[in-house]
């Protein structure tokens, strides 16, 4: 479905948007212009983490639902893109991950907007980390989303995140036709200490009306500042 105004992943990735599966092209028309969410729900085959230092890391990114120190297989995992304009006049979509891990409930909680045909990524329940995206499209018509330079921001205090105390995502995502099914794959690196977080799994979808996010997705609080 081609949106009435254009998504915000439509308007960052220009021409290389329609490179894209039909698939995966719907699934990130979601926004205001259609008027829909998408709610995926699938299996992680696979959650994996770096060696056991990487587990303080992990742990402190568990605290505002961006990273997490579980491993696992076949775990049954939720994922939530639902358009809302949030307090500030922006078109946001979230992009929150639910699972539930030996009965710990664990959460990935993301909101992009687009800002001058870059997306932004804020990461966690109080967007205290805005991370710029990169987007395209594979020559199979997968999206290849990169992580690229993080600020962080918390009441007056804001700075570029330093990438040594970081990680860089690259995320993969696919449509396969034979199994009718999105799939997914993602890995989290830090540049001096390596393998830190990833996952892959896949996941169906439905499409659903909406204008606005339910509050449970919504962060705490909302950044200003990109």
């Amino acid at each position: 479905m081609t949106a009435t105004a254009p998504s915000i992943f439509r308007r960052t990735m220009g021409a290389e948007f329609d490179r894209l599966h039909p698939m995966l092209r719907r699934r990130f028309d979601v926004g205001l212009g259609t008027a829909e969410a998408c709610v995926g729900t699938g299996v992680m085959t696979e959650i994996r983490r770096g060696p056991w230092w990487t587990v303080p890391f992990l742990q402190v990114g568990r605290l505002r639902n961006i990273l997490v120190p579980d491993v696992g297989t076949d775990v049954p995992f939720t994922i939530e893109n639902y358009p809302y304009r949030d307090p500030l006049g922006r078109e946001t979509i979230t992009f929150v991950r639910s699972y539930d891990i030996r009965g710990h409930r664990r959460r990935f909680d993301a909101t992009m907007i687009d800002v001058g045909g870059r997306v932004v990524d804020y990461l966690g329940t109080h967007q205290h980390l805005a991370v710029d995206l990169e987007l395209h499209a594979d020559a199979d018509g997968g999206l290849v989303l990169r992580s690229d330079a993080q600020r962080f921001y918390a009441g007056p205090v804001g700075f570029p995140f330093p990438m040594l105390f970081s990680g860089r995502a690259l995320l993969r995502e696919r449509y396969d036709d034979a199994a009718h099914r999105f799939e997914v794959d993602l890995r989290v690196t830090n540049e001096r200490f390596g393998f830190l977080f990833g996952y892959r799994g896949w996941f169906t979808c439905e499409w659903l009306p909406a204008t606005d996010a339910p509050d449970r997705l919504k962060p705490v609080r909302h950044e200003r500042r990109t």
